[in-house]
């Protein structure tokens, strides 16, 4: 039997906005069709994928399907959209999806919440004017066990560790959703204000310290390296801007002694570069 490729490119238009604080804009998505959404299967925790956003203008985001057919051959999809002129092809960036539910008509939907501030690029200016009906495309799940979702612990963990600023913010709620009751969690949460803190729904332990940087609150290395770890053995989960995160990573590791192979870490951005810089730089170069 054949097996259903792992993503696939979705059409998709915008049900639904919700502010969700200074920072965090919610967007619903739907298919486009309505039923287009059918086989699309995120799977929870820190499910990431690929959405394209028209430029200002545009109705509807353009991206070279034909490269690939609608089944997604992403390498040659991914070097046709870059052979296009910067001002047509479509705002490519990547995001976490924060919840998928299947309504009451039957169709389904799914949540991006997007991380915006004043000076951000063309996605943030698409999330901040999002209205019902815009069209945008995805690269997304088709299967839930897929390589976009990262946040694995493996058996025997005693102990979870997470750290990320407000761009990791989607993923670490839906990874709290996910944990298993009473597994004990040390969270570390960065945010620009004080109204960008959320509710955190979870069945595990939890222990959260938010770190806000209107208030000064100290570095992700400063924070973490002044916490009393419990026993046990950890699986850490690291996110947000890259510099912050290698820092973490090499204090994990090398002050803390944490298996290395036991430390998930993803850069979400770069300070002073764009996520079409990081696509281009050599595979590895933020191994760090």
């Amino acid at each position: 039997m054949t097996q259903p490729p792992p993503f696939r490119f979705f059409p998709l238009r915008v049900a639904a906005t919700k502010q969700l604080g200074p920072s965090l804009i919610r967007v619903t998505f739907e298919g486009f069709p309505r039923q287009r959404l059918d086989d699309f299967e995120a799977g929870g925790r820190d499910q990431s994928l690929s959405l394209f956003l028209p430029h200002p203008g545009q109705d509807g985001p353009i991206v070279p399907l034909e490269a690939g057919g609608d089944e997604g051959d992403g390498s040659a999809i991914f070097a046709a959209w870059r052979a296009l002129p910067e001002h047509v092809r479509a705002v490519m960036r990547s995001y976490t999806v924060r919840a998928q539910r299947d309504r009451a008509d039957g169709t389904r939907e799914f949540d991006i919440d997007f991380a915006v501030h004043e000076d951000g690029g063309p996605a943030c200016r698409w999330a901040a004017q999002a209205e019902p009906g815009q069209r945008a495309m995805v690269l997304g799940p088709a299967v839930a066990d897929n390589t976009s979702v990262r946040f694995r612990p493996p058996h025997g963990t005693d102990w979870t560790l997470i750290w990320g600023d407000e761009t990791a913010l989607p993923a670490v709620a839906a990874i709290l959703e996910w944990l298993p009751p009473g597994l004990p969690a040390k969270v570390w949460l960065e945010v620009p204000h004080a109204a960008d803190r959320i509710e955190l729904k979870t069945d595990a332990q939890v222990e959260v310290v938010w770190l806000v940087r209107d208030e000064g609150a100290p570095s992700a290395v400063a924070a973490v390296a002044a916490a009393e770890f419990p026993s046990g053995t950890p699986y850490a989960w690291i996110a947000g801007e890259s510099g912050g995160v290698k820092a973490l990573r090499r204090h994990l590791v090398g002050e803390r002694g944490i298996d290395r192979r036991k430390v998930t870490f993803v850069g979400y951005w770069r300070r002073g570069i764009s996520e079409d810089g990081l696509r281009e730089e050599p595979a590895g170069a933020d191994e760090g």
